[in-house]
């Protein structure tokens, strides 16, 4: 077994390219490997800004022999009166066997001709040769370039290349027009610390000797170091680090030796909103923010920055970068001043300038459309004027800061400075909070809003979204969904479950629908199909989000996925989890079978899903059997516990009257005084199909039996 080293050297690659090239290479080389036969004991990936790097350990020196059965041609086109022809000549020439060796076969479609060949193992030198190349120039990321006069395209340009097995160079050859790449087994150390080139005795000696040329090839001992020294050196001032998991991400793969440094800025830049200091140092600086406690967001005059130098100018480096980071803080402390200099509401007009999509016209527009929207949410709400007032007024203002010098520079303090710009405007302190609370959530991590006033407007924005884009025809297809639909959508589900809102979304969705087809502005050509579309859409998200979120059995999500689940958006995650309850308890087999028996016969019936009262549907007077009059004995003792179960949604007391019918039911179908349901007089079949659908019907309270699977 062997070990083999590969590693292509570079000018400084994006940091987000060195994670995706060994992403990449991660799914690639060892699937590779394997299907080739040569899969080694371990494979480790490195990377730095210069050089991604592999190492395969305990590789197999060669592949194994294998016999091969190869299929040739028909048999009839091989042999004629029993002697090969030149088909089967040819074909024992392109396989390298003698015609002798030729077996022929039955098969479905006839007889041919076959041959067993043995294919000796290549040598996996051979085979890498052949492979490296391809895994280099296979790497796939965004803004890929050219040098010099040849054609090859990579992130930056390749300076060096290192192919060794155990101590042998392995020839590899990149060409790029009359520049040649050829490997050797010479790396280079840290650009900076060890300018020398590193010559490596054996592959084995890879990981050691960059590390004694000050270079941490392993990207997760180099996130780690990091990690370490920013909370040292945070320590070092008496202050807590704020470590950003996406930032300490990208700073590792922006360098080979990593040393912290403290920096300091000016403490007058703490009058800033923590948020403006914070996007200033994590997003344009690198740096880490260094803050009074572990709780809180009251920053220190203070930050860190990972150096990739020579650690003995670290003052000169903390005193450029003190520099660099007081011009940007002036910077925003100059648009915050501006922005304060006029009441928020002022910006709402310069909306009309900013364009919210070409069809449906500026963000001012939009604005009075999530007003509209959100009236019609506080309508189904019945909230009182106080809220409605501040819903109105958060709805006006949500937008405003968009046209701020601060949310111009920083688009990601959407929102954050809208609410301090409110507050500063002497605005209600729920109006302030909605503004910040309407994106919430933005991503995955994000609570949703906790507030009445910011749940309403968060929910109004996001279906003016919806329906005004499904209303353009851009509908999100398979992974591609660049308006964040689903997205919007999955938000406006978890905050109605989170706060407990009672609202019928499916009518406020015709409501909206509505307003857009009455807007002469808006060109809504067939608002009927629209409101088809909003409606599976989101009968989706509720499909999905029940699934993966929840955790919910997918048949279950199936019995109560219908036009209710949109008409009352809290009852069918109610109901779902019960039924995930009662197949966890064990609950659901008492009643599973009989249910499940009733609901497949009545779709034979013609009984009205929503009637579960027998009188007017029931003959009594043709009812045979005794089974038959216990079964709407039982029926009728059930009305009142599925009406209770309908109002209260309550539906443990259904599901007891359920396990109370379920004997009756079993007795009905297959006790002493069982009866044939589809007997030959109709009114009798009539009956019976009915009292099964009387059945059916209860159940349908709480799901679609026949939905489900059996445990």
């Amino acid at each position: 077994m062997a070990t083999f080293l590969l590693e292509v050297g570079t000018e400084e690659l994006p940091a987000s390219f060195v994670s995706d090239a060994l992403h990449q290479w991660q799914t690639r080389i060892p699937a590779e490997l394997a299907e080739l036969a040569l899969a080694p004991e371990s494979v480790r990936f490195y990377g730095t800004p210069r050089r991604l790097a592999l190492v395969l350990d305990g590789l197999p020196p060669r592949q194994p022999d294998r016999t091969e059965e190869v299929k040739g041609p028909p048999a009839q086109a091989a042999f004629k009166a029993g002697e090969p022809t030149q088909a089967a000549l040819g074909f024992a020439k392109s396989r390298g066997v003698d015609v002798a060796s030729l077996e022929v076969r039955d098969t479905d479609k006839g007889a041919f001709v076959f041959v067993n060949q043995a294919i000796p193992g290549r040598p996996a030198t051979d085979i890498l040769s052949e492979l490296i190349p391809q895994w280099i120039l296979g790497l796939e990321g965004k803004r890929f370039m050219r040098w010099g006069d040849g054609d090859l395209r990579f992130p930056r340009p390749i300076r060096w290349l290192v192919a060794l097995m155990d101590g042998d160079v392995l020839p590899i050859t990149l060409e790029n027009g009359s520049m040649v790449c050829v490997s050797d087994r010479i790396s280079q150390g840290h650009r900076v610390l060890h300018p020398a080139p590193v010559p490596l005795r054996r592959a084995q000696d890879y990981v050691e000797a960059l590390r004694n040329a000050r270079v941490e090839i392993d990207p997760a001992a180099r996130r780690l170091l990091i990690e370490r020294q920013v909370e040292t050196a945070a320590k070092s001032v008496e202050a807590v680090p704020m470590i950003s998991a996406a930032l300490l991400d990208e700073v590792t793969n922006l360098v080979e030796w990593p040393t912290a440094v403290v920096g300091k800025f000016d403490a007058e830049f703490l009058e800033l909103p923590p948020e403006v200091a914070i996007i200033e140092m994590e997003s344009h600086q690198r740096y880490f923010p260094l803050k009074q406690a572990s709780d809180g967001l009251a920053l220190m005059p203070y930050f860190v920055t990972i150096s990739n130098g020579d650690p003995s100018k670290d003052a000169i480096i903390a005193e450029g970068n003190a520099r660099v980071i007081r011009a940007r803080l002036s910077d925003g402390k100059f648009f915050f001043d501006a922005d304060r200099a006029q009441p928020l509401d002022a910006f709402v007009a310069k909306l009309e300038t900013v364009t919210f999509e070409e069809q449906l016209g500026s963000m001012a527009a939009k604005v009075k459309r999530i007003g509209a929207v959100a009236d019609h949410v506080c309508d189904q709400l019945n909230l009182g004027a106080q809220p409605r007032q501040h819903i109105r007024r958060a709805a006006y203002l949500c937008k405003a800061d968009l046209v701020t010098q601060m949310v111009g520079e920083f688009p990601e303090l959407q929102g954050v400075m809208g609410q301090k710009y409110a507050l500063h405007s002497g605005e209600p302190e729920a109006v302030a909070t909605a503004i910040f609370e309407h994106y919430l959530p933005r991503g995955a991590q994000d609570s949703l809003p906790q507030t009445l006033v910011g749940q309403v407007v968060g929910i109004a924005d996001r279906l003016d979204t919806l329906v005004g884009i499904f209303s353009t025809g851009q509908l999100p297809t398979g992974s591609s969904d660049p308006f964040a639909l689903r997205r919007a959508a999955n938000a406006v589900l978890n905050i109605i479950w989170a706060a407990g809102l009672p609202l019928n979304l499916a009518k406020l969705l015709d409501t909206v629908v509505q307003d857009f087809a009455q807007d002469p502005t808006l060109a809504i050509n067939a608002p009927d199909a629209l409101r088809t579309q909003l409606h599976d859409f989101f009968l989706q998200r509720v499909q999905t989000l029940l699934q993966d979120e929840q955790g919910i059995d997918y048949d279950l999500v199936n019995a109560v996925i219908s036009d209710r689940a949109l008409a009352d958006p809290l009852d069918v995650k109610d109901r779902a989890l019960f039924l995930q309850e009662m197949r966890r308890s064990g609950r659901m087999d008492k009643v599973y079978e009989t249910v499940n028996r009733a609901t497949r016969l009545a779709a034979q019936g013609t009984l009205d899903t929503q009637v579960i009262d027998p009188d007017g549907v029931i003959d009594v007077s043709a009812l045979e059997a005794q089974s038959e009059q216990a079964f709407l004995a039982a029926l009728k003792t059930l009305v009142p516990q599925t009406q209770a179960a309908q109002a209260s949604r309550d539906y443990d007391q259904l599901v007891a009257g359920l396990e109370q019918v379920a004997p009756v039911v079993s007795g009905f179908f297959d006790g002493p005084d069982s009866v044939l349901v589809m007997a030959d007089d109709p009114t009798v079949r009539q009956n019976r199909l009915n009292l099964l659908g009387l059945l059916r019907n209860h159940a349908l309270v709480l799901g679609d039996f026949g939905a489900i699977v059996k445990g």
